[in-house]
């Protein structure tokens, strides 16, 4: 019996150390955070490309933003990719990332865990 006991606390904590952090309901998230967007949840899991023009400079192109999220809705789930300003159609609307801060600035680079994104679903479609 002894040697169950330590086994069952194991597998107690390990299951408690996976929980994930209450999710926030503003449309906005940072990096592995979850927010709540009119009756979804998204996770922002990595920026793919930040190819935006920097705010002190001039640039040709403006550039893009591409982000891999994980979206939860119900009982199904969905990775998928959002660039900024494009809608993507998922369940019954559209899931758009709709801004990033900061702004890139020219000769430095943002750190993962300085950026915010702003989602917004338009369940209209």
């Amino acid at each position: 019996m002894k040697s169950v006991v330590p086994f069952i606390l194991f597998a107690v904590l390990a299951g408690c150390a996976t929980l994930q952090a209450a999710s926030r309901n503003d449309g906005r998230a940072a990096l592995g955070e979850a927010t709540y967007v009119d009756g979804l949840h998204v996770t922002p899991r990595r920026v793919i490309e930040d190819s935006r023009c920097p705010i002190n400079a001039r640039c040709i192109w403006a550039g893009r933003v591409v982000l891999g999220v994980v979206v939860e809705g119900g009982s199904w789930r969905r990775e998928m990719e959002l660039t900024l300003g494009e809608p993507q159609h998922v369940a019954d609307g559209a899931l758009a990332l709709v801004s990033v801060i900061p702004g890139q600035l020219a000769g430095s680079e943002i750190d993962n865990e300085d950026y915010v994104f702003a989602f917004e679903f338009d369940g209209g479609i």
